[in-house]
């Protein structure tokens, strides 16, 4: 079965990148009705957390410029984010929820458990793939 709807987001990796994408997410939710609200909910937090991650990290100046692609069909709600930053040095296994105190760290945490499928990969950039496999009807 091929793709329901889809979006795509080219622009730099700043706090305008992260309003894209809920725009882009709001677009997919009409164009896509049934998605039930707990995937939306859970994918839209999840993308937003990575994002955000992305944006907060980025190294230089200049920022690194990303490409997201969101995309929902029939099973699944992906997201597929590249960047051309220098390799982030992360270790998803290692990734864990901190402290009820703690004021930063819980994003990457937040994301997997939202997550069918978080996975970061480097070579050119990063790439981040982000799946969430639909539960239900909305």
């Amino acid at each position: 079965m091929g793709v329901d709807a889809a979006r795509r987001i080219h622009a730099p990796a700043d706090l305008a990148l992260v309003d894209a994408v809920h725009d882009a997410l709001e677009e997919l939710w009409r164009e896509v009705p049934d998605v039930s609200d707990d995937d939306r909910l859970l994918f839209g937090l999840a993308v937003s957390e990575v994002v955000t991650n992305v944006v907060e990290h980025a190294p230089g100046d200049a920022p690194p410029t990303v490409v997201v692609e969101l995309s929902v069909d029939h099973h699944r709600l992906l997201a597929v984010l590249s960047d051309d930053a220098e390799p982030a040095l992360i270790r998803l296994d290692e990734v864990h929820m901190p402290a009820e105190d703690a004021e930063s760290g819980r994003g990457l945490a937040l994301a997997l458990a939202a997550l069918d499928e978080l996975r970061h990969e480097t070579g050119e950039g990063n790439t981040w793939v982000l799946r969430r496999d639909r539960r239900g009807l909305a």
